[in-house]
């Protein structure tokens, strides 16, 4: 039986993050300006309040997605969320988002965003199975981004 976990971000995953992005990035859109300072600068992630989460199935890393804090509006933003293609389609994704969301009431953080794209048809419906809401986008960060979503803890 594979074993699966969900585990808290160590430098050791450092590669595996930007890997699965880059990855995933590369194929549908083009790494953006704020995708390279994201993924030249992994621990700041960390180091300014927020975390990454790591999929392992039998201890590699599958899947992966961030919980970034954002000072200057008070609120978080689920970013850099990738899944490997060899096990997309196995809930690993949403395995992710429930622990990022547990995550984030534990710590009492009240407001989650994303930003997204609808050419990503299974992530729409994963957030909105997740209970993010379409809002208008404001202040996008990425060229690519045409739907923004916000989940209320």
């Amino acid at each position: 039986m594979a074993e699966v976990s969900i585990e808290l971000y160590k430098p050791i995953y450092k590669q595996d993050f930007i890997r699965l992005n880059t990855e995933w990035i590369t194929t549908y859109f083009v790494l953006e300006e704020s995708d390279l300072k994201t993924l030249e600068n992994v621990e700041d992630i960390i180091t300014n309040g927020g975390q990454i989460f790591l999929a392992l199935l039998d201890g590699e890393v599958v899947g992966c997605c961030a919980l970034i804090k954002h000072a200057h509006n008070d609120s978080y933003e689920l970013a850099k969320m990738a899944v490997s293609p060899t096990v997309q389609g196995l809930g690993f994704g949403r395995r992710l988002g429930e622990y990022l969301i547990n995550y984030a009431k534990e710590r009492n953080i009240d407001r989650l965003f994303l930003e997204g794209n609808t050419k990503m048809e299974a992530s729409i419906i994963l957030y909105q199975k997740l209970g993010f809401k379409e809002v208008p986008i404001t202040d996008s960060s990425y060229d690519r981004c045409n739907i923004m979503m916000v989940f209320s803890v």
